[in-house]
């Protein structure tokens, strides 16, 4: 059934522009936080709203920062088509355990009821404590290259540190698929059945792929990588990771190169999954020039391995870790790309970025891998060993 989605017209007015999936800004898809909505939010917490100060530029729901009388909030407000209070909680769960451990993530409020994700009508928010630190990259698309060896050494590190306060962290799968990082469909001995299995339960995504020979299109892309790796990665042993790590979800002390991370945002696309997948997402995440493939330095290896060294720093990766890191890296995404195709068609109806998702972002990835400058990055990593 299509989801129809109704916007109050006081929601509906708006010069906001969000991150597009080409290197340029667009109108966005949800409407963004207006004081209204903030105001009849907050007195659910006791909090009296001022200004809001500033909207994320992310497309996949509406974020602010809001002033109040008692400091500043972050709010943030998904479609229950995509996050219920449920899967909601699923993130924040593991972000208080994440807190208790040590890490810098930043406090979710409970309203007065108690919970900590609230649906109204047809929404579901959260509210946030604010970030310590400076947002240096909160501008920057999650398919930028990170520049700056030594905070990509410094974020590797970090990312370390969250693998060891997730350990013993025992919550099971997430309960939606929609807009997370999983890794099911990879580790799996064959994808493609793995693919039609899901569709039943993914209604949307099946009828995306029903009007394709997808078969066609997805095997002869995967199957180099997956055949040299499945089996290997199917034995990597369980855990809740954050799925999004790029530098745009960390804060920082300061801006030059001794700068240290202060917060760590943004767990929605956590699951529970295997801790290379998380490393090979932040190089997929930060060292790729996504938007730019027909640059000629669209690789950085550099970051890559400030990454992967910085990782070492904290926790030990054997040199067959680094090589399956390697490996592992031309299928990180399929995961989440389907889940992206899944979105477009069934919550967004958008055909033509489902497209995007489907080509660019699942197929053109994977395939990018196989040019000169993509083995030259994953030869960049192997060298780590």
């Amino acid at each position: 059934m299509a989801i129809r989605i109704v916007f109050p017209p006081w929601m509906t007015s708006s010069c906001h522009r969000v991150h597009g999936l080409a290197d340029e800004d667009v109108s966005p898809d949800w409407p963004p936080l207006v004081p209204r909505e903030v105001g009849a939010l907050l007195a659910g917490y006791a909090l009296r709203p001022g200004a809001i100060r500033w909207h994320s530029p992310r497309p996949l729901s509406a974020a602010a920062l809001v002033d109040t009388a008692g400091g500043t909030v972050f709010v943030k407000r998904h479609h229950r088509s995509v996050r219920t209070a449920a899967t909601l909680a699923e993130e924040h769960a593991f972000m208080a355990w994440l807190r208790e451990a040590g890490l810098p993530v930043p406090g979710v409020l409970a309203a007065i009821s108690g919970h900590t994700a609230i649906e109204r009508g047809e929404w579901t928010y959260e509210v946030h404590a604010p970030a310590t630190g400076i947002d240096l990259y909160r501008e920057s698309a999650s398919w930028t290259p990170l520049l700056d060896r030594d905070h990509a050494y410094t974020a590797g590190a970090m990312l370390a540190r969250l693998h060891d306060a997730a350990e013993g962290y025992a919550a099971g799968q997430r309960g939606t698929h929609l807009l997370v990082a999983r890794s099911e469909l990879i580790e799996a001995a064959d994808p493609l059945a793995a693919i039609a299995a899901q569709c039943s339960q993914r209604p949307g995504l099946a009828r995306y792929l029903a009007q394709r020979d997808w078969r066609a299109d997805i095997g002869p892309i995967l199957a180099p990588f997956h055949e040299r790796a499945q089996a290997r990665l199917a034995a990597q042993p369980d855990l809740w990771t954050h799925g999004d790590w790029h530098v745009s979800n960390l804060c920082w002390s300061g801006r030059g190169p001794r700068a240290a991370i202060t917060a760590v945002l943004d767990f929605g696309l956590a699951a529970r999954t295997f801790a290379l997948f998380d490393l090979a997402t932040a190089i997929e995440r930060n060292a790729v020039a996504w938007l730019a493939l027909d640059d000629d330095d669209a690789a950085h290896p550099q970051a890559a391995r400030a990454l992967v060294d910085g990782y070492r720093s904290q926790r030990a990766l054997t040199a067959a870790d680094v090589h399956l890191l390697a490996d592992l890296l031309p299928l990180v995404h399929v995961d989440f790309a389907l889940s992206e195709v899944e979105y477009f068609t069934a919550v967004t109806h958008s055909p033509a970025n489902a497209d995007v998702a489907y080509h660019t972002f699942l197929l053109g990835h994977a395939a990018w891998f196989a040019t000169p400058p993509g083995r030259m990055l994953l030869d960049a990593i192997r060298a780590l060993a």
